[in-house]
């Protein structure tokens, strides 16, 4: 499969059980391992390849984001590209994959989250056709032990945005 924005050929698969979790992949979009590990057990994971080299992931699990268990809502929980490959249409083709598998799945409703202060997702985010549709105010602080600052803004309220598919 190739990429209409870019020359490299990639693979999106599932993760299988053998391959380890692409941990550093997944720590770049949410620092809290303790957090990583709980959703990774309970959601899909699903990888972008070049060649053999993953160079991607997100996890997907079914549920609305007060964790209230939705038999038609899944969140897009962690979605993370390498930085060498950061701009190249990776992210988006993560996020179409995600549309497509919840699509088969009939799930209606898809749910990603971010930081406030996470200015260059909240604009990715949208031009994939997610809208804000929520506040979490002080989820950062409650769930996060560290203080996260990012483009000089103390990361404290999570952006909820939505997608009807």
């Amino acid at each position: 499969m190739k990429n209409r924005e870019n020359a490299l050929a990639y693979t999106i698969r599932d993760l299988n059980e053998q391959e380890p979790v692409p941990d550093e992949l997944l720590l770049q979009a949410d620092p809290s391992r303790e957090r990583i590990d709980s959703y990774v057990k309970k959601g899909r994971c699903r990888v972008a390849c070049v060649l053999e080299e993953v160079i991607g992931i997100y996890v997907l699990v079914t549920r609305s984001f007060n964790d209230e268990k939705s038999e038609d809502t899944a969140e897009i929980v962690n979605i993370s590209v390498a930085k060498k490959f950061q701009g190249q249409g990776f992210g988006k083709a993560l996020i179409f994959d995600a549309i497509k598998i919840a699509r088969s799945s009939n799930i209606r409703k898809l749910l990603v989250g971010t930081g406030n202060s996470s200015i260059t997702q909240l604009g990715f985010y949208q031009n994939c056709g997610f809208r804000i549709t929520g506040i979490d105010f002080d989820f950062f602080p409650k769930h996060y032990p560290e203080k996260i600052i990012e483009n000089g803004i103390v990361c404290r309220d999570l952006i909820q945005m939505t997608m009807e598919i």
